[in-house]
C-alpha cells in the first residue's frame, strides 16, 4: 500500500553531472577555487545535495542568498564555508553569528549589526557595486564599510572583497572590462592583506573572462549543467544537464477533427488524433505559456507537441495516430529515445533564462537523486 503522496510527476537530479562539472570549471579556472552556488535550494536541485556532491567534487566553499539557506546547510552537518551574498536585515545577525555563516557588507548599519550581536573575530566579505547597481558599496563609500569593520576591532575582520558582474555572458563587451579594471584599482587602493579572498566571476565571468577569475568563482548555473547565457554556450560544450522533468501518462482519449481543448479553447484539431493528458501542469513550473510558443514533451521517444493552454495540475499532448498507453513516461526536460529536450530551448522560447526554467520547478515535484548509474 502506498502512502498516496507518490506523484505522476517527478525530476529526476543526477549528482554525478554535478560532480562532474564542479570539477570540469575546477580545472579551467585553476589555481582559483570554486565555491557552489546553491541559493534557491540549488536553484530548484536541492540545496544540501547538490552541496554535497559539490564539496566532494573539490568546493571550497558554499554561496547561499539568504540566512535560512545557510541554516539549512549547517543543520544537514555540512561544515565547509557559507557565504551570505547579500547583507541580511539586522535582526538576522545572531543567527548568522551562531550558525557560522560569513555575512555579506556593504554598509555601517549592516557591519554595527554584527557588533551589537555580539560578533567576535567574525569574518565578512565587503560587496563592492561596480556597475550592477543592485546591492554593494558604491566605490566612493568602500572606505566607509572598511572603517566600519577596522572600528570594530577584535569582532569583525576582513575574510573577502568582491563584486557582480551583469553582462559577463557577452565576451566582448567592454563593461565588464571597467568593471575589473574599476574593481583592481579599489582593492589595490584597500592595501589587504594576502589571505583576503578576492572574487568577482560568476559561471559566465569564470567561463568567459580568464583575467576575472581571481581567488575564487561563484560557481552558480553552469555547475548545474545550464548554460548563463548564448553568448558562452560554446563554452558549455563539457557540461552535463543535471536535472530532468517526467511525468505518467494518465488519461488517453480520441478526439474528432474541429475538436477544441483547454481553456479558452484556443487550440483546435484539424483531424482526429490521440490526445495524452500528464499530471504535471503550472503550479508545478511548467509555463502556461507552453503551449504559445511550441512546447512539446518527449513520448515514446518522440516530439509531442503541447496542445491548448497549461493548466495547474494537467497539461494536453498531441500523439496522432501513434500508440500511447495509460502509465507511459513523458519527458519534458531531458532525454528520451535519442531525443532532448533541454532547459535553455524552453528558456529561449518563452523569452527567458535557463535560471528562471529550473528554479520554477516547484516544491511539490518530487526530486529523485542518483549517483554512480
Amino acid at each position: 500500500m502506498t502512502s498516496g503522496t507518490e506523484r505522476w510527476a517527478w525530476a529526476e537530479v543526477d549528482l554525478d553531472a554535478i560532480a562532474h562539472n564542479v570539477s570540469s570549471v575546477a580545472r579551467q579556472v585553476s589555481p582559483a577555487d570554486v565555491w557552489a552556488v546553491v541559493k534557491a535550494n540549488g536553484y530548484g536541485h536541492g540545496a544540501v545535495s547538490v552541496a554535497t556532491a559539490a564539496l566532494e567534487a573539490g568546493a571550497a566553499g558554499l554561496c547561499v542568498a539568504l540566512t535560512h539557506e545557510g541554516i539549512a546547510l549547517r543543520q544537514a552537518g555540512i561544515d565547509a564555508p557559507v557565504l551570505v551574498l547579500s547583507e541580511q536585515p539586522p535582526s538576522h545577525a545572531a543567527a548568522l553569528i551562531e550558525h557560522r555563516l560569513t555575512p555579506t557588507v556593504y554598509s555601517p548599519t549592516g557591519v554595527s549589526a554584527l557588533v551589537d550581536a555580539g560578533a567576535d573575530r567574525l569574518g565578512v566579505h565587503v560587496k563592492v557595486d561596480t556597475g550592477m547597481l543592485r546591492v554593494g558599496a558604491a566605490p566612493a563609500t568602500v572606505d566607509a564599510v572598511l572603517a566600519a569593520v577596522d572600528a570594530a576591532g577584535s569582532a569583525l575582520r576582513v575574510a573577502g572583497v568582491f563584486t557582480h558582474l551583469p553582462i559577463a555572458d557577452e565576451p566582448d563587451d567592454e563593461f565588464t572590462a571597467r568593471q575589473l579594471e574599476q574593481f583592481d584599482s579599489i582593492v589595490a587602493a584597500l592595501g589587504l592583506d594576502d589571505d583576503v579572498l578576492v572574487h568577482t566571476a560568476n559561471s559566465a565571468g569564470a567561463l568567459a573572462h580568464p583575467d576575472a577569475r581571481r581567488t575564487l568563482v561563484r560557481l552558480g548555473i553552469a555547475m548545474y549543467g545550464v548554460s548563463p547565457g548564448a553568448g558562452v554556450d560554446d563554452l558549455c560544450s563539457d557540461l552535463r544537464p543535471a536535472m530532468s522533468l517526467h511525468s505518467r501518462v494518465s488519461f488517453v482519449k480520441r478526439v474528432e477533427a474541429g475538436s477544441r481543448i483547454s481553456y479558452g479553447l484556443r487550440h483546435r484539431f484539424d483531424r482526429e488524433t490521440t490526445v495524452a493528458t500528464l499530471p504535471i501542469g503550472y503550479a508545478d513550473g511548467v509555463p502556461r505559456r507552453l503551449f504559445d510558443v511550441g512546447g512539446a514533451v518527449l513520448l515514446g521517444g518522440r516530439h509531442r507537441p503541447i496542445v491548448g493552454v497549461v493548466t495547474m495540475d494537467q497539461l494536453m499532448v498531441d500523439c496522432g495516430d501513434d500508440p500511447v498507453s495509460f502509465g507511459d513516461e513523458a519527458v519534458l526536460i531531458g532525454a528520451q529515445g535519442g531525443e532532448r529536450i533541454r532547459a535553455e530551448e524552453w528558456a529561449e522560447a518563452l523569452g527567458t533564462i535557463g535560471y528562471e526554467i529550473v528554479c520554477a520547478i516547484s516544491g511539490r515535484v518530487p526530486r529523485r537523486y542518483h549517483a554512480g548509474v
